[in-house]
């Protein structure tokens, strides 16, 4: 499998990150950088609808249920005694040919290159997110930090950032 770049978006809960990321994916997408995405949550999840035949037929004991159209598929696999998500695991599903980089939205401690999110209404410690891992912050107001200082409410300046950043990575 072909090395594809991860990125996490990371900050606290109401910092906005799928907000972010919902604005910053099209314009990335108009730089031509093909976006897969892992998501994490720490709720349980499905994806599927009950009174589904699929949803049904995973609930009667498939591991894995594959439910395809002619517009997408998922693939949908139980885990309920793994002791925690791998990361690279689930980036090593994604298929290399379709995409140029894989955002990470959750997943704070892991040892990805990060962009911190930090908003002015952030009751906790921005020092809190950062590690030897963040290549930049985004906040809404001016920080003393040794990073790049990226405008959150600008996805046209964080796209231009990651763009040139994976250009650095070829």
């Amino acid at each position: 499998m072909a090395h594809l770049p991860l990125l996490g978006i990371t900050a606290w809960s109401g910092t906005g990150k799928t907000t972010l990321l919902k604005k910053l994916i099209p314009e990335l997408r108009k730089r031509e950088i093909r976006v897969g995405m892992i998501k994490h949550t720490h709720h349980d999840m499905d994806v599927d609808k009950p009174g589904k035949d699929s949803y049904e037929l995973r609930k009667a004991g498939a591991d894995q249920t594959l439910v395809a159209s002619q517009q997408r598929w998922a693939l949908m696999t139980e885990t309920p005694d793994l002791p925690e998500l791998d990361l690279y695991y689930l980036a090593s599903r994604f298929d290399t040919n379709k995409l140029d980089l894989i955002l990470v939205e959750g997943f704070k401690g892991e040892t990805i290159p990060k962009i911190a999110l930090y908003r002015h209404i952030n009751e906790r410690d921005l020092n809190d997110l950062l590690d030897e891992h963040v290549i930049a912050v985004a906040s809404d107001h001016s920080l003393e930090i040794n990073f790049p200082l990226l405008d959150i409410n600008n996805p046209e300046i964080i796209a231009e950032f990651i763009t040139n950043w994976l250009k650095q990575l070829n």
